[in-house]
């Protein structure tokens, strides 16, 4: 059920579905969330069973303000209230302890939770109605609204095809940003960094005076997006460089088919069959398009997706980790 997300009633409407145990899709500036109560475990099943995602990996909790971090977290270290002041809201996410009566089943049973606030005007309207419901509810577990492990949707008809029309979706049109957000572990002491997004490492150390330490342990907080291999388009995907990828091209000659390439690079290639799109020279740009440019290639039925691998440049960070997860699965 696509629903207008500009839309008061619909908004309203939506939050008392929320309050009422059910999902709800909703924008975020990231990416496309499947929204349930945070605060209920039974809620929260349903996007395990939905997205069939183990019960052990954790989801992140959208809420309206930094403020409300106080309900679900025992403390918040103050070098995070400074990353808090910095990125909220927007595309940050941060790890805290998680008070032991509240959001265990989001938490993944952990003893930590990470927190988001969202900037995209229709999440944030509709965690602030969330919050007038009787009894409130006070921050949603919203992991991206598709299938476990593959691509992130960008825009609601993603979600619809993915999860089936029976859901309500709020459309809000495309995301900004394109890609998750970055996560940071702020329960050792120092900012670690466990998921790369648009903030770069260079930020969160200006932000808060102290620089990301090394995630070495064993015992680190599982997060969202963090498995070796996730992020998955339908077709094989491959990283190659621009000069591997115009020797495979040669080899391939005029026979070369169900092939995609998204490249910065001009490449030669003999065959008509080759679906070529141009990455963009902006990280920024990239990464708001990546997710949607993997499913069009899907959509047209390649066997194989070749990109051009970026630049190892902070600033490309977050697009090099989905598309290394999404080649290893």
């Amino acid at each position: 059920m696509l629903l207008d997300g500009k839309n008061a009633t619909t908004i309203t409407q939506a939050a008392q579905a929320l309050a009422a145990g059910q999902l709800v899709a909703f924008p975020t500036e990231t990416v496309y969330g499947l929204g349930a109560n945070a605060a209920s475990d039974q809620a929260v099943a349903q996007i395990f069973a939905a997205k069939g995602r183990p019960s052990d990996h954790p989801l992140i909790v959208h809420i309206a303000n930094s403020a409300m971090a106080e309900y679900f977290a025992t403390r918040v270290p103050t070098f995070a209230q400074a990353l808090m002041q910095a990125f909220w809201p927007g595309p940050l996410t941060l790890i805290v302890p998680r008070r032991a009566d509240v959001a265990n089943a989001a938490a993944g049973g952990q003893a930590t939770v990470g927190l988001r606030c969202p900037s995209h005007p229709i999440a944030q309207a509709l965690l602030q109605a969330c919050a007038q419901q009787t009894p409130p509810v006070l921050g949603l577990a919203a992991p991206s609204a598709n299938r476990f492990g593959r691509l992130s949707p960008t825009i609601a008809a993603h979600v619809q095809a993915e999860l089936g029309n029976e859901l309500m979706v709020l459309d809000g049109g495309p995301c900004q940003v394109g890609i998750e957000s970055t996560i940071i572990d702020c329960t050792r002491g120092a900012p670690v960094l466990l998921r790369p997004g648009v903030i770069t490492p260079a930020q969160i150390t200006a932000a808060c005076g102290l620089a990301l330490a090394d995630n070495l342990e064993a015992t680190a907080p599982r997060a969202s997006g963090t498995l070796d291999a996730h992020y998955a388009p339908q077709a094989a995907l491959r990283l190659m460089d621009a000069k591997a990828l115009q020797t495979a091209l040669d080899l391939l000659g005029p026979d070369a088919a169900h092939i995609a390439i998204y490249a910065r690079v001009v490449l030669r290639t003999r065959s008509e069959r080759i679906i070529r799109r141009r990455m963009p020279n902006d990280a920024l740009a990239c990464a708001q398009q990546l997710f949607a440019v993997l499913r069009d290639f899907d959509a047209q039925g390649v066997r194989l997706i070749w990109v051009e691998t970026p630049s190892d440049g902070p600033e490309w960070s977050g697009v090099l980790d989905r598309l290394q997860r999404a080649a290893a699965a």
